[in-house]
């Protein structure tokens, strides 16, 4: 009864601690705005993800903020084909932020958009 109880509590804190790091993210790509372009005084930074929930499902999300790995900043969501396919470019501008995925689809992220604290 004792080793029934002991596997038990092994298999119910493997399951804890699966559940618990689900979804799972990964960064698949990222850019950083270029020196010159301080923006309002700070350099921003782009990335993707991917996340993985625990059905298997993935899908994809861009943040563009001040820090490189905050969990805050102007978020998008990613069609899944594209994100799959991934970026192919990002130019940063005085104005906007130009995604170019390997699609060939597009994205214009006004600077507006996601300067200021975002």
């Amino acid at each position: 009864m004792l080793l029934l109880g002991v596997a038990a509590g092994v298999v119910l804190s493997i399951a804890v601690l699966t559940a618990a790091s689900w979804p799972r993210t990964e960064v698949v790509y990222r850019s950083a705005s270029p020196a010159s372009l301080p923006y309002d005084g700070s350099p921003y930074f782009l990335r993707m993800e991917q996340v993985s929930d625990l059905s298997g499902d993935v899908s994809y999300r861009m943040v563009i903020g001040r820090e490189a790995d905050a969990p805050y900043g102007h978020w998008l969501p990613v069609q899944t084909d594209m994100g799959r396919e991934g970026i192919r470019s990002a130019a940063w501008t005085e104005s906007e932020l130009r995604i170019r995925f390997a699609t060939g689809h597009e994205l214009s992220v006004p600077a507006g958009a996601f300067t200021g604290g975002r």
